[in-house]
């Protein structure tokens, strides 16, 4: 099984050793994105509407460099610090996507990395 490797400055750079998203097949696995700002590097943890938006933003950045937009995701997976804001973090997410909603799971965590509120991952495929 070949797999390819997908990589883009548009995204946030890994921060451990991973990559943002690997291509196997016609299915794309993309890592679970936080709020890093590409560009500045810095979290956008400014509520929780933007750091979703900044989430969705990065997803988005890795889809279309694999040729991919929304459309194409088949099941996500988000990471929440406090189900309190599963509300507002859908709202946002649900932006994203038009029709054909993926599949989904949402779990409460106690942490996550750099202590930011919200992590999102998707499967997708061509």
């Amino acid at each position: 099984m070949k797999k390819k490797i997908i990589n883009t400055i548009a995204a946030p750079a890994p921060i451990g050793p991973y990559n943002q998203a690997v291509m196997s097949g016609k299915l794309l696995f993309v890592s679970g994105q936080i709020a890093i700002n590409p560009i500045s590097g810095n979290l956008n943890l400014s509520d929780i509407e933007s750091e979703t938006k900044q989430v969705m933003q990065n997803i988005e950045a890795i889809l279309i460099a694999a040729d991919m937009n929304f459309s194409n995701v088949l099941k996500s997976t988000i990471f929440l610090k406090d189900m309190n804001n599963f509300a507002l973090i859908n709202q946002v997410y649900g932006s994203y996507f038009t029709s054909d909603f993926p599949a989904r799971e949402t779990v409460e965590v106690s942490r996550l990395p750099k202590d930011v509120n919200v992590e999102i991952s998707v499967i997708a495929a061509s």
